[in-house]
């Protein structure tokens, strides 16, 4: 399972970093193109943390993020490693997240900002544009949300009398 879980880890960043340098490389600085007509392929730099907070260029949060990035990285390798063969759909939700977190990781530490490009709007409202990375790491925090929701423990009495 291990192996399953290193190639979702890997496909993830790869995905992640091949989109922001072929976004980076073709558009300018916030120049649309419009796919659908509410979403856009879009250009923009995040200083920030999740949803653009803290976004301010130069703001002394490059290292402080960059760090709490690293802790959380190491944090979820070691959780994952320690998952049993029963725990596959953990496993998955983590390397997920771990994904997400090393593709944005990379950015922040090698260009002390994230690369975003996804643009979902309705007409005037714009929700905050994210990359593959953070769509790695919302699909794996709901896969895990999930699974703390609704995956009855081993343990756990069953309806069944004995």
């Amino acid at each position: 399972m291990k192996l399953i879980y290193t190639a979702i880890v890997l496909i993830s960043v790869v995905l992640d970093q091949i989109t922001k340098i072929a976004v980076s490389r073709s558009l300018e600085m916030y120049e649309q193109i419009p796919v659908f007509p509410f979403f856009n392929i879009t250009l923009a730099h995040n200083y920030g943390a999740a949803f653009s907070m803290f976004n301010v260029p130069d703001g002394g949060q490059r290292w402080i993020l960059t760090g709490i990035s690293a802790v959380v990285s190491i944090a979820l390798i070691v959780w994952l490693w320690r998952l049993t063969r029963e725990e596959k759909w953990l496993g998955i939700a983590l390397s997920l997240i771990l994904g997400g977190a090393i593709g944005n990781l990379i950015d922040r530490a090698m260009q002390g900002y994230v690369v975003d490009f996804i643009q979902v709007f309705y007409k005037d409202w714009y929700f905050p544009s994210f990359n593959i990375a953070d769509s790695a790491i919302f699909c794996g925090t709901v896969l895990l949300l999930g699974l703390t929701i609704f995956e009855k423990p081993a343990d756990a009495p069953t309806d069944k009398p004995a």
